[in-house]
């Protein structure tokens, strides 16, 4: 089974990609910004926009039918990399107890300067039991 979540965006239809694809108990979800839902960026801080954005996934994951313990694999992609730390205390936070492997890369500034960092995950649903 494949399925498709949307996140509404007109960038999914033009760009040609999905904010989450599910093949069978696995949820590939799009590297996501901090942008809220009147499209500017919620925090000037790796910090908040890192707690923002994994909240966001959360949701995205819960409307799929997965949760964050669902999480095996977790991307931070951040354009400071000096302030790495920043953005790891966020992960840390929402993914303490869960563990997800985790890779941290360095990037250059995104398309909006106010981005500092992005958020990709990938999910299985068997994974929390």
């Amino acid at each position: 089974m494949r399925k498709l979540h949307s996140s509404g965006s007109s960038y999914e239809q033009t760009l040609g990609y999905s904010r989450a694809v599910q093949v069978d108990d696995m949820l590939f979800v799009s590297a996501t910004a901090a942008g809220g839902p009147d499209g500017k960026i919620v925090g000037d801080d790796l910090y908040s926009q890192t707690r923002y954005i994994l909240q966001k996934l959360e949701g995205v994951l819960q409307e799929a039918g997965f949760a964050l313990a669902d999480v095996v694999q977790s991307r931070l992609y951040v354009t400071d990399v000096a302030q790495w730390q920043e953005a790891g205390r966020a992960h840390g936070e929402a993914f303490g107890d869960i563990r997800p492997a985790l890779t941290l890369l360095h990037v250059l500034p995104f398309v909006d300067p106010a981005m500092l960092v992005e958020v990709e995950i990938t999910a299985r649903k068997s994974a929390s039991a």
